[in-house]
């Protein structure tokens, strides 16, 4: 177990009377930058490193908050862009916040909508005031402002809040990195200047691209404003993973090591147990959702595409390592019959399968650091999974 400073207990109490929200490391482990943790909110408490499943407007597709829940996990990711087009934040307000309106008890971090609005919008121009862009919905012109972002996730009421962040795709040439860099910043400064509401955590988005010297001077830059957490942003946008990588070990050791340290979007098995061994405490990504209802599942004898001809008469479960709904009670052979034939219980079926999976590998990678074998369960964990990939 680690040591820790009573002087750290003393901010921490104080950060939690302020904000709602408590972070705690609980154990380090010896060979490497990952480690236990604690996050501490007024609906409760989450083991990290923790994986989110994405509720992008206000619902995990194809499964309930109840079967969410059971499945073991205590927060979820929904995304403030889309819910300010439909239904509205001042309408969720009403109705309670974001936790009433969906009946979700657990934690909800909400994403400022910079990646949505970068990857979704028609037409989109970014200013120093803010981003204008088209609704991908109706086509209606809006104006994005730092300030707005801010407006509609405290509406939300959500747990965890972030900045409005300047994404870039890759390739992009360094100058406009760098000004997109500091122009997230000077929003993130905007972004605490607005916030009205003591509860919810604000994190700030370091950004920089694939440029090592930028992604510092992003992360020295937004750590200025004692932020109460800090994400790796702008990764997993086309670029090798070698570069994803190099650029996580850069970023990592330069956000404070008693903050939260969150990697958006980055979701490949292989990738968040890289995440943990770097120090990532939370991850989140729509891929073993968005694959469940394309048929990927994830197993613990690799990825299984359930509509390939093999599986058309295999009496076995997906994975016998599992314990979901799933694979204690059907066969490969009648899920694809479902897949085939289009029903809905199909895709839920393997929605449910594969948050069971990656709420099963979050939980035994946490195991293993507590035991300190972090090293060899990565190892055997990624060895079995590259066994039998379809």
């Amino acid at each position: 177990m680690c040591t820790v400073n009573p002087l750290l207990f003393m901010e921490h109490a104080v950060r939690k009377e302020r904000m709602g929200l408590e972070f705690k490391i609980i154990h380090k482990d010896a060979g490497s930058a990952a480690r236990v943790g604690l996050i501490t909110t007024p609906r409760g408490e989450i083991a990290t490193p923790a994986f989110m499943p994405v509720g992008t407007k206000a619902t995990v597709k194809a499964v309930s908050p109840d079967e969410v829940w059971d499945l073991g996990y205590r927060m979820i990711l929904a995304n403030a862009y889309h819910l300010y087009l439909r239904p509205g934040h001042e309408l969720v307000e009403r109705h309670g916040g974001l936790h009433k309106f969906m009946n979700w008890p657990g934690g909800i971090l909400t994403d400022s909508g910079g990646f949505q609005v970068f990857s979704l919008a028609r037409l989109r121009k970014v200013t120093e005031e803010g981003v204008i862009f088209q609704s991908h919905i109706d086509g209606s012109s809006r104006l994005f402002t730092p300030e707005l972002s801010v407006e509609v996730q405290e509406s939300l009421g959500s747990d965890i809040i972030m900045c409005l962040d300047d994404v870039k795709g890759y390739p992009v040439e360094k100058e406009v990195a760098r000004e997109a860099g500091e122009r997230t910043t000077r929003w993130a400064e905007r972004c605490l200047k607005s916030k009205k509401k003591v509860d919810p955590a604000l994190f700030g988005i370091v950004q920089g691209s694939m440029f090592s010297d930028l992604r510092e001077l992003s992360a020295r830059s937004l750590t200025d404003l004692n932020l109460d957490g800090y994400a790796v942003g702008g990764l997993s946008v086309g670029e090798p993973r070698e570069v994803m990588v190099e650029m996580i070990e850069v970023t990592l050791p330069l956000i404070p090591e008693r903050s939260l340290r969150y990697l958006m979007g980055v979701g490949k098995p292989a990738d968040i147990l890289d995440g943990v061994l770097r120090g990532v405490d939370l991850f989140d990504c729509v891929l073993p959702t968005r694959n469940a209802r394309n048929g990927m599942l994830f197993t613990s004898g690799g990825e299984k595409n359930i509509k390939n001809a093999c599986y058309r008469d295999d009496p076995e479960p997906p994975d016998p390592a599992c314990a979901c709904p799933l694979c204690s009670n059907y066969s490969m052979a009648y899920l694809r019959h479902l897949f085939l034939e289009k029903e809905i219980y199909g895709l839920r079926l393997a929605t449910i399968h594969n948050l069971s999976f990656y709420n099963h590998m979050m939980e035994s990678v946490r195991q293993a650091m507590l035991q300190d074998r972090v090293h060899s369960f990565v190892a055997e964990f990624l060895a079995g999974m590259e066994e039998n990939n379809d």
